[in-house]
């Protein structure tokens, strides 16, 4: 199996798409591009803004816009925003020329990993476990959907989901067959 011409990273917040996503672009020799970010820097304003002024359904409609611009370039590896597979116009394009690996994690990683980060709309809120709780059990079911390749990330270093994931992408060795079988076809 060749390599993708791109790759499309899904899941929750918290999940490190961001994170990974560098990383593996880094690992492939792929451009990173991370949809939140680049509508940031179009907008000149950060992603809180953007719902403060434009609501959650404005900021939806420019991260479509977005998408259907990077559903075209090759050999990157793009990080989405958690909600981007809320859009059903969205899931062509996220999977337009692409493996989209859903970066699975539990609650209370996601928990963990955004207690701190005030540039999270939908968590500034009395309640952001609750928000989160809720969140997953809508969009989990879409971004497995979407996935060709799930991979959890609790208690794994990024380095190490990069690796596997390289690995699940391209396969070159007897040994590499043998250790997805290992650790079975949805838990690597």
């Amino acid at each position: 199996m060749s390599l993708p011409k791109r790759v499309v990273l899904v899941g929750p917040m918290g999940a490190g798409k961001s994170t990974i996503g560098r990383m593996l672009a880094k690992e492939l020799g792929y451009r990173f591009l991370d949809s939140d970010r680049i509508i940031e820097d179009r907008c000149g304003a950060n992603i809180p803004w953007i719902f403060d002024v434009e609501g959650e359904e404005g900021f939806r409609q420019r991260e479509t816009a977005m998408l259907e611009e990077l559903s075209t370039e090759p050999k990157t590896v793009l990080a989405t925003g958690g909600g981007a597979v809320m859009r059903t116009e969205n899931h062509p394009l996220l999977k337009k020329d692409a493996v989209v690996v859903y970066l699975k994690t539990s609650l209370e990683q996601q928990v963990e990993r955004t207690r701190r980060d005030r540039n999270r709309p939908l968590l500034q809120n009395d309640d952001p476990e609750g928000v989160l709780r809720k969140l997953f059990s809508i969009r989990d079911p879409l971004y497995t959907g979407l996935a060709d390749i799930i991979m959890y990330t609790d208690r794994k270093s990024p380095r190490l989901v990069v690796r596997q994931l390289v690995n699940r992408m391209n396969p070159r060795t007897p040994r590499h067959k043998r250790q997805v079988r290992k650790e079975g076809r949805n838990h690597v």
